[in-house]
């Protein structure tokens, strides 16, 4: 793996990004998380989180700390990686009414209102955020993108594990990371 690439997860809200920092993290590579975020019911694996992530727009100095290492970011925030550092991005994809669903039990779970927005308009706005953010993608220079699709790594975590390893240069444990991946978490089927 190239230790000067800044490797990324990415999508939408619950669309199997900490799945893959666990896969990614099971397979040898070191995570950039301030675990500032624990588990709970909803990620009982923990979420890898970065808290200066959210922060990227005004604040990218962490980026050098995250070279040869993988953090997680929601893809709203891509727009904001600086073209100093070269980016590999695994972006997750997920069938839009699991997203939603599975959003809307972490919502009730914490007692926040679910009706703020209709299913059918959140529905809009994303696939809308992500006809734009993958037009953009295509257009970097400084990023490679793989996606790949929450279901499929269900259905053959080995298979995707090696395109994985593949996309980020090798050296990482195939099998570790396909044993990462816990079927009993994926709830929201649909």
């Amino acid at each position: 793996m190239d230790r000067d690439i800044v490797t990324i997860v990415s999508g939408l809200p619950r669309s199997g990004t900490s799945m893959m920092m666990q896969m990614l993290h099971a397979g040898g590579m070191e995570a950039l998380t301030d675990r500032s975020r624990g588990a709970d019911e909803d990620n009982p694996q923990g979420y890898y989180e970065f808290e200066q992530v959210k922060q990227i727009e005004h604040n990218q100095a962490w980026l050098q700390d995250g070279q040869g290492k993988v953090v997680k970011m929601i893809s709203a925030l891509l727009k904001h990686l600086p073209p100093a550092y070269r980016y590999k991005i695994i972006f997750m994809r997920r069938k839009m009414e699991e997203v939603l669903a599975s959003q809307k039990q972490m919502l009730i779970r914490r007692g926040e209102p679910t009706n703020d927005v209709s299913d059918e308009k959140l529905a809009e706005i994303f696939s809308r955020h992500l006809q734009q953010i993958e037009a953009w993608l295509k257009e970097q220079p400084h990023m490679e993108v793989l996606y790949l699709d929450y279901q499929q790594v269900l259905q053959d975590p080995v298979g995707e594990a090696r395109k994985i390893n593949q996309f980020l240069g090798g050296g990482l444990d195939v099998q570790a990371m396909a044993s990462a991946v816990d079927h009993s978490l994926h709830r929201q089927r649909r």
